[in-house]
């Protein structure tokens, strides 16, 4: 039997397999320009205001890198300007699915960007595309945790864009931005921190999943308190 894979004498290895939970085309908020996100399966951390518990609780579907990259080399024409993003879940989880999949749309043209919580130090995927770290704050004061993340990142001239969803009563103190301003003017002084507001948005995954949304009662952040957060880092920097 003939193999597919086989190249003259030669056989090409297969290409990784990983697990994802779906694929949208369109975000302008994952990235820089028209983006194309990849929600990978599997997460190491369990944040209560998160937007994906589908993520976190459904195994997701078994795909190959190379199916995955001939799919989205089709929508090319659509983010043209942009790229490919894979978030989640958590990506770094899947490391060499991730790495056979940048490889593979490298080899096309396109862009990747990883949207990491960056609890996972891992130098060959932080080389290998642009990088958004969200910090979660919302419930620890201790952030020592992303010391090695941002410091590997400053040892290969990386410059990631800084992400933190803005929970009023929960990280939203003076203090807390402060320190999150500080942690990252210490490791990447170029980078800049992007809030994101708190939304409940997320809330009917929940009761879909039949879990309880653990932010249900915690209330949604308007601009007034984005703008004063804004002004207390930017009085850091």
């Amino acid at each position: 039997m003939c193999d597919r894979n086989k190249v003259g004498a030669e056989y090409s290895a297969p290409t990784p397999y990983g697990f994802i939970d779906s694929v949208y085309c369109g975000s302008g908020v994952d990235g820089k320009g028209l983006r194309c996100v990849v929600f990978l399966s599997g997460c190491n951390l369990r944040c209560p205001f998160c937007h994906n518990p589908e993520t976190l609780f459904k195994k997701g579907t078994l795909t190959s890198a190379e199916e995955l990259a001939e799919r989205l080399v089709r929508y090319k024409p659509y983010f043209k300007r942009g790229g490919v993003t894979l978030s989640g879940g958590e990506p770094f989880l899947q490391k060499e699915f991730c790495l056979a999949l940048v490889r593979l749309l490298a080899e096309r043209g396109v862009r990747v960007a990883f949207e990491t919580n960056g609890h996972i130090c891992d130098a060959e995927l932080i080389a290998a595309g642009e990088i958004i770290c969200d910090v979660k704050n919302q419930e620890s004061d201790d952030l020592s945790v992303y010391e090695e993340f941002f410091a590997e990142c400053a040892r290969q001239g990386k410059v990631p864009q800084v992400t933190n969803v803005l929970v009023p009563g929960k990280n939203d103190s003076e203090e807390k931005l402060r320190a999150l301003a500080a942690l990252v003017r210490k490791f990447i002084p170029a980078a800049q921190i992007k809030l994101l507001p708190f939304r409940k948005l997320c809330a009917d995954k929940y009761a879909e999943l039949s879990l309880p949304f653990p932010y249900a009662e915690i209330k949604e952040c308007d601009e007034e308190e984005m703008e004063r957060a804004y002004s207390v880092i930017n009085a850091c920097i």
